[in-house]
């Protein structure tokens, strides 16, 4: 791979960096260079951390990297104390403190496993930075304090370097992003709403689909980020919450519309119409979003209208339930994206001080206890067992691989695919071992000085900041970065010694292939196992909201659902097409849940006749029973049925409105679960 292609300049159609690249780029930069010359002047023994620091934290958003440095020295200050503790305990034993040191690697790694960024991070760093700081001072305990303390000063110097200049030098706030995040959302919703009425190819549709789920997952990592940015964005934090959750409800009704379009049904007909060419015109429209009260009130026209539509069929033999049925979904489907448009409105306008509306709940988090082991099992045993060869064998450069081996399968061990995401580290340090060999073993030995440092550096490490910039190149362009610098070494006074320079490089990319290896071996990930673990706790949901006593709040189940999707979107991108009915089925869960609560909510209701409470009850009963116990492949009860029978004879009985909601949900329920049998089976294997 050609230097040009790791940073995104055109190739094969690749784009320009932007004026936001470049100035996250030459930000970073110079705030890495202020960093290193803060550094030798306080006379570090390691300035390169220093500048290391400010590329490992450096990130587009102010807030996210005041996020990502506020954990990594909290993870470094955890990493230090650990190592001082187990140094002190073991530090005359050398099996002992690297048996230590490799116990508490996996219990940092179980940690990271079972948090989300950036605390997931802030974890893992604690557990190698323990590593870091000790085997250094192996031999001689009483240094260890010395070194954990450099260290620590060594790394808030960077933080603070990029944290400033990321705050202050043209800034681009969280704050902001989640604005324009929403409003590339809504038309992106718009778009698939569209193509579903339209009839639109659906690999675009299931490629929108999924965008739009990971723009959610964005949303909810930068409101985080935004109150880290300014606390005064608190009162404008329930909003992203809330419309995250109203995303999900928009897509889940856009869906059942293209599933279920039955075009020739004379009363939907008009409705769709009007939603169809709703969608179309915001799509298209520039600027639509600068206003959003007239969309807003056409959609409360749209959904009052097919809330109100005729439920006598326009035609003979016209399907009444169906009918009923399509006009609730378009409903929901009017209200879900007019509550998201208001929820763009809420963050562009916030009020003066907090709502005091009831405090919706947290975002619930879905945690693979198993995988979260897994992952501790491999981090402890690769690093005791590379520690124990450089115990046995004595070669001191093997010090730098049992660093380099714990820092990647402790770093890297719950990402969807960790292989990947380490091969890309070991592919960007790679690149870098040439450009740091002649940087630091030719060049400045000979034209020592830190002017000759920035000429000989700077057109070297900006192109791989603005890689950093590029999506599809961040993870090489961040090792190339980094290992750049840890390869230079840059010091005041630079001199040519290739013999440790080589020796510790190679320490360092057999440490990387190691924890490759160690990712393929030992206890092998398969995604479908994930995905069954995250899928079955989905229809565990479902149960739950059929049989528990109380009935949970819609926001609480949309926050959980929302959860589950954001688990098994990177898991369902490891296997392609193949993943698509998951990901289907999953969004069909979504509306399963929804309607349960109402048939729920119907159950309170007065107006509701007893024997039809009843009949709700019994169908609940028997559609947690289907959730829990029946197994792929096997012939489903009579469920499914039963929700067609119960909504055809509701619907005979009575004309009433709530009654008519009744027939809609079980009709609604029993088309999601028909579409996606597989989804809502057990042990799909």
């Amino acid at each position: 791979m050609r230097l040009k292609e790791l940073v995104g300049i055109p190739l094969n159609g690749l784009t320009q960096p932007t004026r936001s690249d470049w100035i996250f780029a030459l930000r970073t930069v110079s705030a890495g260079l202020i960093a290193l010359l803060a550094a030798y002047a306080l006379k570090l023994d390691h300035p390169q951390w220093a500048m290391m620091t400010v590329f490992i934290v450096a990130q587009p958003v102010a807030g996210m990297v005041l996020a990502k440095g506020f954990y990594r020295l909290l993870g470094t200050l955890a990493g230090g104390l650990a190592a001082i503790g187990i140094t002190s305990l073991f530090g005359t034993n050398p099996w002992l403190l690297v048996t230590g040191l490799a116990l508490w690697i996996g219990v940092c790694t179980l940690v990271s496993s079972l948090l989300r960024n950036p605390e997931a991070y802030g974890a893992a760093l604690a557990g190698y930075s323990a590593m870091i700081i000790s085997l250094p001072s192996f031999g001689q305990p009483h240094l260890v304090v010395d070194l954990a303390i450099a260290r620590c000063a060594e790394i808030v110097i960077g933080i603070v370097c990029a944290g400033v200049t990321s705050r202050l030098i043209l800034p681009k706030l969280a704050a902001d992003a989640i604005i324009s995040r929403l409003k590339r959302s809504i038309l992106d919703l718009a778009d698939y709403a569209s193509g579903a009425f339209s009839g639109g190819d659906p690999a675009s549709l299931a490629a929108l689909q999924r965008k739009l789920i990971t723009d959610a997952q964005t949303l909810a990592e930068m409101r985080t980020y935004a109150r880290l940015e300014a606390p005064s964005f608190g009162t404008r934090a329930h909003p992203v919450r809330r419309t995250i959750g109203q995303l999900l409800w928009t897509l889940s009704a856009a869906r059942a519309l293209h599933t279920h379009a039955a075009p020739k049904n004379a009363t939907l007909i008009p409705v769709r119409s009007e939603l169809q060419a709703f969608v179309g015109e915001l799509s298209a429209t520039p600027g639509a979003l600068d206003d959003t009260g007239p969309w807003v009130a056409r959609l409360d026209a749209i959904a009052t209208k097919a809330r109100e539509a005729p439920a006598t069929p326009a035609e003979p033999g016209e399907d009444r339930v169906g009918t009923i049925t399509r006009l609730t979904i378009a409903a929901d489907f009017a209200e879900a994206l007019k509550q998201v448009m208001r929820g763009l409105d809420a963050l562009r306008s916030p009020v003066a001080k907090p709502s005091r509306e009831r405090r919706q709940p947290a975002l619930v988090v879905h945690r693979d206890y198993h995988a979260a082991w897994r992952n501790a099992v491999r981090a402890a045993l690769a690093t005791l067992l590379v520690a124990a060869f450089w115990l046995t064998t004595k070669w001191s450069e093997t010090a730098g691989t049992v660093i380099l081996v714990a820092v990647v399968s402790s770093l890297f061990a719950a990402r969807p695919d960790p292989v990947q995401s380490a091969w890309g580290f070991f592919t960007g340090t790679l690149l870098a071992l040439p450009f740091a060999f002649l940087v630091g073993q030719i060049a400045l030995p000979a034209l020592p000085g830190f002017g000759w440092f920035t000429i000989f550096v700077v057109p070297i490490i900006v192109p791989a900041a603005l890689g950093m910039a590029n999506p599809r190149h961040v993870g090489v362009a961040t090792a190339f970065a980094i290992n750049f610098l840890a390869f230079l070494s840059p010091h005041q006074l630079m001199t040519y010694d290739p013999g440790p320079f080589f020796a510790g490089s190679a320490s360092i990319l057999v440490g990387i292939l190691i924890a490759i290896g160690v990712f393929v071996v030992v206890v092998p990930a398969d995604p479908w196992v994930t995905v069954e673990r995250i899928s079955e706790a989905m229809r565990e949901d479902l149960a739950r909201l059929c049989l528990h006593e109380r009935i949970p709040r819609r926001s609480a189940f949309e926050s959980l659902a929302y959860d589950r999707i954001n688990q098994l979107m990177p898991q369902l991108q490891r296997t392609g097409r193949k993943g698509d009915p998951i990901l289907g089925g999953s969004i069909a869960a979504v509306t399963v849940g929804l309607e349960v609560l109402r048939l729920r909510g119907a159950q309170l209701n007065s107006a509701v006749p007893h024997e039809t409470v009843e009949s709700i009850g019994n169908f609940l009963r028997g559609l947690a029973r289907d959730l829990l116990f029946i197994g792929h492949g096997e012939p489903q009860t009579s469920t499914i049925a039963v929700a067609r029978q119960y909504a055809a004879s509701i619907a005979d009985r009575s004309d009433r409105p709530e009654m008519l909601q009744v027939a809609a949900s079980l009709r609604i329920i029993a088309a999601a679960m028909e579409d996606y049998p597989d989804f809502f089976a057990k042990g799909r294997g």
